[in-house]
């Protein structure tokens, strides 16, 4: 019901109750069983075992669960005993499953922080007495008081009030307390701008008045958004998406294996047994078990560098969807701007003298600390106190010159107040409110010559100026008498002093950032819940709203249709005066575009939107429990400049994912065609099992990992990737079979040679060492696109240590001779060594050649882009 357009007295004849007596105890406790406590309710939770076994549910996960108990079939038929693999991969599965339910139970929170928003007690009439209740005990009719401090616990609509303001930031976005009073509204008036109604989870900041109470528990607006966020699910990563599709890759891959294995076998009438065990071991050699270890290992790294850089991750996966964001949908208000209204401008013959007299008649207080001075109030008057004191004169010390004896407060619908001063051999009255109601006060006005007739169309000319560039503009003036004057005197004959404007100005870093942004290709808007003027007069300072940009409020929103929204969203940058539902509108019209979209927000009112976003950023410092439970990610200096560090850091953590995948993959198809050309030639086994499972060892772990560790490349913030853009785009699907049939094809020929000129042992141990050692080597392909050579291979000074202990650990399993008889390998010759180290450098000078030719490719393109 639109509770802000019918007066207060209809409200209660609707709800029968009594605007003095309030309810009686008896009809509250009615109402409480009829309607519910008011409290926030939630979906029934699944338990934390129904959770755990939820993780399981993933492809890859099923597909690494089989090659586990494959393994471990194979290991208990081999008679060896070699249960290691099988016991890993299980690991693994168990790990990345525990870690996944701690995620999901983080995530609970935020409804439970919102249950916390309630305060534990509220001032209520009850049998017209004023009685202290618990907050949940409230109910519709009940009338409520309230004063500065209060939080306010259920939807009210307010009966009376004096100098009535509430802080809805964590609601509507809007940092400036709103003023309250009980008049009527229009139906469609925005949450923002609805002054005759306070809401569960806001704050009153100053004055005190009664209210009705309309809506209570899961109604209220804060309800609303409860429910919004339990209903809203967050969408999978980029990453999760690539990992899901290479997980069937891999499983039907691997059946596939098994199959035509298997059939070929039996053609050839090998024993069902001993072929039902080879197929199975290709099977097995088919599966990267170790990467999903890695891949979380480097998430991991990933989100230790981010928290360096006030970056706090809160879910793994999101790490790498910072690095194919694509949209920015950033709050205004403490995000971009600094959440502190400042003085910007003074317009007076005389500043110093217009401030000193804003700061006496003000109602804040100014704290003198060691390091300077802190301002406690309204954030309109700390502003023009801090002003003050930054000039050089506290208001503390101006109180003690001139003490106040007189005070008319602030009223909204006055929009002035005025303070009167003990003043030299008299009294001074200082006003300060609206121009335009304080300005036909006015008779005289402070010029640079003295006191002279005002000049009202040139002030009103400069307080438009102000208020155009989204400024919060206070009028201050005053008169002096020499006595105390009447109540009749303070509105006439008084002298002009100046205007005030003040602003919520952007933070040093925006602009820089929001530049950086449009170079890499992300497209940032604004969002906030603060009038249309002053957001875009913001986002037109930072370089957000651009000429031929289009600006929309919320009321002009909920008349576009979602298609329509979808169409046209990338013709807007800024949206104000937005509630939750439409922020959720927003995210979406973007991601129905197949953009990644990070949402940015530190109030109850964004948590919907920032668990609806790819990447949901929270601010640490002035968030809300339930906005950081909500969201992925967590800055911990609030600042818009530290999403786009972090967005170059995900860009680069994603490149060394797909490095890492690259070279695992790449390394599993060379060992499965080693195997498999030998079967299908009808040759002996180029590989032994413990060989196999030794090979997937020294190239699974160390060099994997510090591929993960590879710096990010200094041009790293260009074009984004959208959502298509995967571990296996951009061609790394066909150069991971092509480099894998080439590693394969050179252990094979290592594989031929040995047997061939020297005996079957001897070709295994050179097969075991070339394709070993030639995965090390083609670990350096991956450093970067550009030549080794260009770019050196000290960047990485961990890939070079995995290289070498690699290479120390394969020679040493066919060197040392205990080892090599449990490896069932021989000692080679400095001859065959030499062979060895010669096919185990040919990736490396093929895929130098073949990276100097691209380069070669594109210096001619863009030679021929310039003619």
């Amino acid at each position: 019901m639109n509770w802000h357009s019918i007066t207060y007295q209809q409200i209660a004849e609707s709800l029968d109750t009594d605007i003095n007596k309030g309810l009686t105890f008896s009809e509250a406790k009615k109402r409480i069983a009829k309607y519910g406590r008011n409290s926030l309710v939630q979906k029934k939770k699944q338990g934390i075992f129904i959770k755990f076994l939820m993780q399981f549910k993933d492809f890859m996960v099923l597909i690494l669960l089989v090659a586990a108990g494959i393994s471990f079939f194979t290991a208990f038929m081999s008679g060896e005993g070699d249960f290691i693999d099988p016991v890993m991969i299980l690991l693994i599965v168990v790990l990345n499953a525990i870690v996944g339910t701690v995620q999901e139970c983080r995530a609970e929170k935020a409804i439970d922080a919102l249950k916390k928003l309630s305060s534990p007690h509220s001032r209520v009439i009850r049998n017209g007495k004023i009685e202290n209740i618990p907050s949940d005990e409230l109910t519709a009719g009940d009338i409520i008081t309230f004063e500065a401090g209060d939080m306010i616990c259920a939807d009210c609509r307010i009966i009376s009030s004096s100098s009535l303001k509430a802080d809805e930031s964590s609601l509507t976005g809007e940092a400036v307390p709103s003023e309250k009073h009980d008049g009527i509204l229009s139906e469609n008036t925005p949450l923002a701008d609805r002054h005759n109604m306070i809401y569960s989870s806001t704050f009153i900041t100053s004055g005190h008045g009664t209210a009705i109470v309309v809506e209570t528990g899961m109604n209220t607006q804060v309800g609303k958004i409860a429910e919004m966020i339990d209903r809203e699910e967050s969408p999978e990563t980029p990453l999760q998406k690539s990992l899901a599709k290479t997980g069937k890759i891999l499983g039907i891959s691997a059946l596939g294996i098994c199959v035509v294995i298997f059939i070929l076998g039996v053609i050839q009438k090998v024993p069902p047994l001993e072929m039902f065990m080879i197929a199975i071991s290709l099977a097995v050699a088919a599966i990267p078990e170790g990467l999903p270890a890695v891949v979380t290992i480097v998430l991991a790294l990933g989100v230790r560098k981010m928290a360096l850089h006030r970056a706090i991750i809160r879910h793994l996966p999101a790490v790498e969807t910072l690095g194919s964001a694509s949209v920015i949908c950033s709050d205004k208000t403490g995000t971009l701007t600094q959440n502190k209204m400042t003085v910007a401008e003074v317009y007076s013959a005389d500043k110093n003298k217009t401030l000193e007299l804003s700061a006496l008649c003000n109602n804040s207080i100014l704290h003198e600390t060691k390091v300077g001075f802190r301002a406690e109030g309204d954030p309109t008057e700390t502003a023009l106190v801090t002003a003050c004191a930054d000039g050089g004169v506290s208001k503390n010390q101006l109180e003690k010159s001139y003490p106040r004896v007189h005070e008319v407060p602030f009223d909204s619908k006055k929009k002035y107040m005025i303070t009167v001063h003990r003043y030299k051999s008299g009294y001074r009255e200082i006003i300060k409110g609206a121009c335009d109601v304080i300005l036909p006060m006015c008779r005289h006005e402070k010029t640079f010559s003295g006191i002279a007739d005002i000049n009202r169309s040139r002030i009103t000319f400069m307080n438009n100026s102000l208020a155009q560039r989204a400024m919060r503009v206070i009028a201050v003036a005053y008169r002096d008498f020499e006595r105390m004057p009447s109540e009749s005197e303070l509105e006439r004959e008084l002298t002009f002093s100046g205007l005030i404007g003040m602003t919520d100005p952007p933070r040093p870093q925006a602009r820089s950032a929001v530049e950086m942004c449009r170079k890499a290709g992300i497209h940032t808007v604004m969002i906030t819940g603060d009038h249309i003027i002053t957001a875009k007069a913001i986002a037109k300072e930072i370089g957000i709203y651009k000429e031929g940009d289009s600006a929309v409020t919320g009321n002009e929103l909920d008349l576009i249709p979602q298609r329509e929204l979808e169409r046209d969203i990338y013709k807007y940058t800024v949206f104000a005066r937005v509630s939750p539902e439409h922020k959720v509108r927003i995210v979406k019209a973007f991601q129905s575009r197949g953009a990644v979209t990070a949402m940015t927000g530190d109030g109850v009112n964004d948590a919907p939107a920032l668990r609806c976003a790819d990447i949901g950023c929270a601010m640490g410092i002035s968030g809300t429990d339930v906005a950081k439970n909500s969201a992925d990610m967590i800055l911990t200096d609030d600042n818009f400049a530290t999403i786009v560090e972090a967005v170059e850091q995900g860009r680069g953590i994603f490149e060394n994912i797909k490095k890492t995948v690259h070279f695992l993959l790449s390394s599993n198809i060379g060992e499965i065609l080693t195997v498999l050309c030998a079967f299908l030639l009808k040759l002996p086994s180029p590989l032994l099992a413990i060989q196999l499972l030794w090979v997937n060892l020294v190239t699974d772990s160390l060099p994997a990992l510090a591929l993960g560790a590879e710096p990010a490349r200094e041009d790293i913030m260009q074009k984004p990737s959208d959502k298509e853009h995967g571990i296996f785009s951009g061609g790394a699907g066909r150069s991971i079979i092509i480099e894998g049939c080439f590693i394969g094809a050179l252990a094979f020929l290592a594989f031929t040679i040995g047997r061939v000129y020297f005996d079957i042992n001897t070709g295994r141990t050179m097969t075991f060492a070339v394709l070993s050692i030639s995965q090390l080597v083609h670990s350096f392909n991956l450093k970067s696109e550009k030549s080794i050579f260009k770019t050196g291979i000290s960047g990485n000074p961990k890939l070079i240590l995995a290289f070498l202990t690699g290479i120390v650990m394969q020679i040493s399993v066919i060197s040392v001779p205990f080892l090599a008889d449990i490896f069932k390998a021989v000692s080679l010759t400095a001859f065959q060594w030499i062979i060895v180290a010669i096919l185990s450098m040919i990736p490396l000078l093929v895929v130098e050649t073949e990276k100097f030719i691209i380069s070669k490719q594109k210096f001619h393109k863009n030679i021929l882009k310039k003619c």
